[in-house]
């Protein structure tokens, strides 16, 4: 392997961390908003958010970013690979985050809430104040685990033609016939980024256990 197929990889690995940092950031957006409304005690918007996140998490990854670049052309919105894989990825995000939320949210002491109460703090101030900065706590390791998971997921987004750093190894592997050369090196990069993620999200799992007693 040349220094220009090297390169091309690098520049796989590029787009590879840009969508993982899209789908993580927007997802994580879309997630605070899903929890909010799964644990905001109105029912149908409970049941709602419930069927979004049985939705994306119910059916392959694959077959959603399938569904965004495909479905939404045949209903006149022709999207670019680049576009289609970030709102697939987003949404995605969206819903896994949602649930990780949902449960740090609800593993909160009723008591905080109904101190909070007692204090006549609205609830955009309980939640901000009292009851969210727990809950980001409690979901740290989880949602750390989550991201490691997404980037590893960004190999899908070949699907739709996006050239990350999985289908820029396959096209370097067309071109010289080593695939087992090309792939230990792709490897090598998803390890790279990932076992650090899996390393920190291990200590912080520990940390909290231990603050916990």
């Amino acid at each position: 392997m040349n220094a220009s197929e090297l390169l091309f990889l690098l520049d796989g690995l590029k787009w590879t961390i840009a969508l993982s940092a899209i789908g993580f950031v927007f997802g994580a957006i879309g997630g605070l908003g899903v929890a909010l409304a799964r644990t905001s005690g109105l029912h149908p918007l409970e049941r709602c958010m419930a069927g979004y996140i049985a939705l994306f998490q119910g059916t392959p990854l694959l077959m959603q970013l399938f569904m965004v670049y495909y479905g939404l052309a045949l209903i006149g919105l022709k999207l670019d690979a680049w576009q289609a894989v970030a709102i697939g990825f987003t949404l995605h995000a969206s819903a896994f985050l949602g649930e990780i939320w949902r449960g740090s949210i609800q593993a909160i002491p009723r008591g905080q809430t109904e101190a909070a109460k007692a204090l006549s703090l609205g609830y955009v101030a309980r939640m901000r104040l009292v009851i969210l900065p727990q809950a980001l706590r409690i979901s740290l390791p989880a949602t750390i685990g989550f991201l490691v998971q997404l980037t590893k997921g960004t190999s899908l987004a070949a699907i739709v033609g996006f050239t990350e750093l999985a289908r820029a190894g396959t096209m370097v592997s067309n071109q010289i016939f080593k695939p087992l050369l090309v792939f230990g090196v792709v490897g090598a990069l998803y390890f790279t980024i990932c076992w650090p993620l899996s390393l920190y999200g291990t200590w912080l799992e520990r940390r909290l256990a231990v603050a916990a007693r």
